[in-house]
């Protein structure tokens, strides 16, 4: 009687996990499916790829060049120095209280505490805060305008992370964190292509399959997408490239890479719990 009622209760569980994952799936079909474009949308697009070839080339491989010694800077030292900058204990605190409540319980009502822990408006306030305060600033960092951008987009995602049970300072976790901020800021055309490497790689690294990674390469990669937004974007607005990354942090682009890691670090925790099932 009691194992009936067992598996009874761990199938209601698991009921509640699927749901979300569907939950999810729609979610990511239309973070991927293209958008149809009206008169208005279709001119803007055009203007913008008019844009994009008007670029000098050169500014183009300075800026690239910029972003990825960025994430080379950050990754080699900087984490440290970003942890200050929120309560790591706390949230993995958080975390193992409301998985463990995952766990025993038959709704999502746990599963959405964890959802909000890693809200993305809180992040992006924090996010902010962290900048007008000059908290990096005061912990000694002396970071240029690039490097302090990606640090604030690095702390975002370092949190997302850590309210799903996930770590961050592996080469692996590295690799995915930059295949994600790709995926998350990439063209129509390229993000399925990006998305579906970081499925890939999140399913390699949680069923503990060897994982090819090349750091070097991924944050090249991710650098060149990434300044190719930020250029492209400040193009358009006509704003003077010099101060603005880090005198005003580009919102779209934070809110984009925030709102796709909480999407993808929620897949894989829903799908391990799936699997632990």
């Amino acid at each position: 009687m009691n194992q009936d009622k067992s598996k009874q209760t761990n199938r209601k569980r698991q009921d509640v996990i699927v749901k979300q994952l569907k939950i999810i799936e729609k979610q990511e079909q239309k973070l991927l499916s293209p958008e149809e474009k009206g008169f208005i949308k279709a001119k803007i697009s055009l203007a913008t790829e008019n844009i994009e070839n008007l670029i000098p080339n050169k500014l183009k491989s300075t800026l690239n060049l910029a972003f990825y010694k960025g994430f080379q800077l950050i990754f080699e030292k900087g984490n440290a120095y970003i942890e200050k900058t929120y309560n790591k204990d706390k949230i993995q605190l958080e975390y193992d209280l409301n998985n463990y409540a995952v766990d025993k319980s038959r709704s999502n009502r746990y599963i959405k505490k964890l959802d909000k822990q890693s809200s993305q408006s809180k992040l992006f306030n924090s996010s902010l805060a962290a900048i007008e305060g000059g908290v990096l600033g005061v912990l000694g960092i002396g970071l240029p305008d690039i490097p302090l951008f990606i640090a604030v987009v690095i702390k975002s995602i370092n949190e997302v992370a850590l309210s799903y049970g996930y770590s961050y300072n592996t080469d692996e976790e590295k690799c995915y964190i930059l295949t994600l901020i790709g995926a998350a800021i990439s063209k129509e055309d390229k993000k399925k292509e990006w998305n579906k490497k970081v499925d890939q790689l999140s399913a390699q690294m949680d069923n503990h399959v060897n994982v090819e990674i090349n750091l070097e390469e991924q944050m090249k990669k991710t650098a060149e997408v990434l300044s190719e937004a930020i250029l492209t974007a400040k193009f358009i607005q006509g704003i003077p490239l010099v101060g603005v990354i880090g005198g005003a942090v580009n919102h779209t682009v934070i809110r984009k890479i925030g709102k796709y890691a909480s999407l993808k670090y929620k897949k894989r925790y829903l799908l391990q719990k799936l699997e632990d099932r």
